[in-house]
């Protein structure tokens, strides 16, 4: 039993506690895989439904997060899969219209710069794309997602600086990334 501020703490207390300080990293990364809020918020309450129902105990909070980190990803990418098989089950039966509307110049250009960067984000392999959306849409830092990946803080920034190079190739820019894997120009 691990304790939050040095004092043992409830089941539910520890609980409250985890929900609060995991949900929004847990959200904005199945709202990134999903590209859809309220399935995102639904597969995040699905993970912490199956914590609790399981009575599952970690060691401390951060196994708990990382836990949870990749029962929300593996079940938006389950999700994400499962929708765009529907969506071209769905073109092909009924051959969709896929014209925009048009209501501007600015919301155009926006609208067109997202497609760019999701067709390109979805043409990066899994192992990249993934580790890529930890990092910039979860706010995790390489250590973190290391531990949710089961894999080497090292092998976790490799991914990240090869998931930048190859999405700035797709979108055709050239892109100077410094040894921190931060973007400088």
């Amino acid at each position: 039993m691990f304790s939050i501020t040095g004092a043992e703490v409830s089941p539910q207390e520890r609980f409250r506690h985890l929900y609060t300080a995991v949900f929004p990293i847990l959200f904005r990364v199945a709202c990134r895989i999903t590209g859809n809020e309220e399935a995102a918020e639904d597969l995040c309450q699905e993970a912490f439904f199956r914590y609790h129902e399981k009575e599952m105990s970690f060691p401390n909070p951060d196994e708990a997060k990382y836990w949870l980190i990749r029962v929300v990803k593996n079940s938006a990418l389950n999700y994400a899969k499962r929708k765009e098989r529907e969506r071209r089950a769905y073109q092909r039966a009924f051959r969709e219209d896929q014209r925009t509307s048009e209501s501007g110049e600015e919301n155009l250009l926006r609208k067109e710069t997202l497609r760019e960067v999701t067709e390109a984000l979805e043409q990066l392999p899994e192992n990249l794309r993934i580790v890529l959306i930890l990092k910039e849409y979860g706010e995790l830092n390489y250590k973190e997602i290391g531990r949710a990946l089961g894999i080497s803080e090292g092998n976790v920034k490799v991914r990240v600086f090869r998931a930048r190079e190859r999405l700035a190739a797709l979108l055709g820019q050239k892109t100077e990334i410094d040894k921190d894997g931060n973007n400088v120009s």
